[in-house]
């Protein structure tokens, strides 16, 4: 109703009661929209000074909003501010809470690179591998190196990250990023490199285990997929017969 009222008096050109109109409602009763609304009414009236005073308190409100820190940074960034939208993204990634922390780490390095500002996106990368190590940072980080330093860059960001999975014991996570590494070296034709990558790749064995439900009971069984990397079958020999041990009782099964 706040903004409906609004855009009445935008109507018949009472800018000034539209704006205390909406002042008001962002007093009384704050919401995400009516921000979005009154912000949105003085970009359309190129009322740059008054946007940027209406997301401040828009933040001031909802410092965990990544959007609103994300739409304020890419204002400033329309209109050639280039330093004030580093600075915004730069205060958004220090919040102690946000709502959606990928999304704004996303666009922050988006931005970056579309300035064509390959340091500052390594920095940012490795400012976000400080937080997180998720598997999907790691592979996003070694594209981008692709794009900007070519394949012998990309090749050393997924080694590192095959070490970083392979010294946590997150095998799944080490898994998905050689195989991403695998994918980026075959697009390049070198079979030396395809074959690099290809002996650190571990098998994988299909198993099945007991589901239960809260009570304990079993309530059905699931499959899972069990890793060896090389460097673990010269560690534990005995994996190699009981893997050989797997395939005979799946052929006398099958038979």
């Amino acid at each position: 109703m706040w903004v409906h009222s609004a855009h009445l008096e935008v109507r018949q050109g009472e800018l000034t009661a539209a704006r205390k109109l909406l002042g008001h409602a962002i007093g009384a009763a704050p919401k995400d929209k009516l921000f979005r609304e009154y912000i949105q009414l003085e970009l359309q009236l190129g009322e740059v000074t008054r946007c940027r005073t209406l997301y401040q308190k828009y933040l001031q409100w909802a410092a965990d909003n990544c959007q609103a820190w994300i739409s304020f940074a890419e204002l400033e960034a329309s209109i050639g501010e280039l330093d004030r939208a580093r600075a915004i993204f730069g205060l958004a990634i220090n919040q102690p809470t946000l709502d959606m922390p990928e999304t704004l780490w996303k666009a922050y390095i988006d931005f970056e690179i579309s300035q064509g500002e390959h340091e500052r996106t390594r920095t940012l990368y490795r400012q976000l591998l400080s937080r997180t190590t998720h598997v999907k940072v790691w592979i996003s980080f070694a594209r981008f190196e692709e794009e900007a330093g070519g394949a012998d860059a990309a090749a050393l960001i997924y080694r590192e990250a095959d070490e970083h999975f392979r010294d946590t014991g997150q095998k799944e996570e080490r898994t998905l990023a050689l195989e991403a590494w695998m994918d980026a070296e075959k697009a390049t034709g070198d079979r030396d490199c395809v074959d690099v990558v290809a002996a650190r790749m571990p098998k994988k064995l299909k198993k099945k285990r007991p589901v239960r439900d809260d009570a304990g009971d079993e309530v059905g069984w699931e499959e899972y997929f069990e890793y060896t990397f090389p460097e673990e079958e010269v560690k534990a020999p005995s994996l190699k017969i009981l893997e050989m041990a797997h395939k005979w009782k799946k052929q006398k099964t099958d038979e």
